[in-house]
């Protein structure tokens, strides 16, 4: 879900720009950029922020200065770690907000809500699954792909509703009569082409998804 950035302060803004600049730095200095120089991984790699910019272009206006689009951010992070997605997602998310004549406002505010939040959530599900549940290969694509997918686009919606009540643009009895009655029918197609997607790849191209592994979730199970 993206905001508009003039609904908010400039002190805010300010706070918003700050944050992305250290989560960008430290996943610029975690991400193992070495990984890309294997057989065909770079091509994956920019093909994933393509697909990311098409599908956050396909969006519809709810209200005044909030847009929803699915996500995406469960497979890239599936696919490539938490440090790499948030990269690829910040790179998507200017080509969209450049194309659509979105400031830095925007940018800053959106990238809580579309990347920061979303991806964190799906590695922290990633490592808690891993912990607690046995590594098979159902339960990888039931609750790495489709589960955290709709847990991640829950946390992401009412993020985006707390944010607006913290700018002063909405009350929270607004969002609720106007907003979020529709969480359930914007997030369960999120779980569903992130689970679908995340399922054929590691199916039929396993290599491309680093949090898989053959030997782990299919041999001998």
């Amino acid at each position: 879900m993206e905001l508009d950035g003039e609904l908010f302060s400039d002190a805010l803004l300010w706070w918003f720009a700050g944050l992305y600049g250290v989560v960008l730095l430290i996943a610029l200095r975690l991400a193992p950029w070495g990984r890309l120089a294997r057989d065909g991984q770079l091509h994956v790699f920019l093909g994933a922020i393509v697909a990311l910019i098409v599908l956050w272009h396909i969006r519809a206006h709810l209200q005044p200065g909030i847009s929803f689009h699915l996500l995406g951010a469960t497979v890239i992070t599936l696919m490539f770690g938490w440090s790499m997605a948030i990269i690829m997602a910040s790179i998507a998310l200017l080509a969209v907000c450049l194309n659509a004549g979105i400031g830095w406002q925007g940018y800053v505010v959106s990238f809580l809500t579309v990347a920061l939040v979303p991806i964190t959530l799906s590695q922290i599900s990633l490592i808690l699954v891993r912990s607690w549940l046995p590594r098979q290969f159902f339960v990888y694509v039931l609750g790495n792909g489709f589960f955290t997918a709709w847990l991640v686009g829950y946390a992401s919606g009412y993020l985006a509703m707390q944010l607006l009540v913290l700018s002063g643009a909405y009350t929270m009895a607004e969002l609720e009569v106007t907003v979020m009655p529709f969480f359930p029918l914007m997030f369960f197609p999120e779980a569903l082409v992130n689970g679908w997607v995340i399922t054929l790849m590691v199916v039929f191209c396993p290599t491309w998804v680093y949090s898989f592994s053959d030997e782990q979730y299919i041999h001998g199970k």
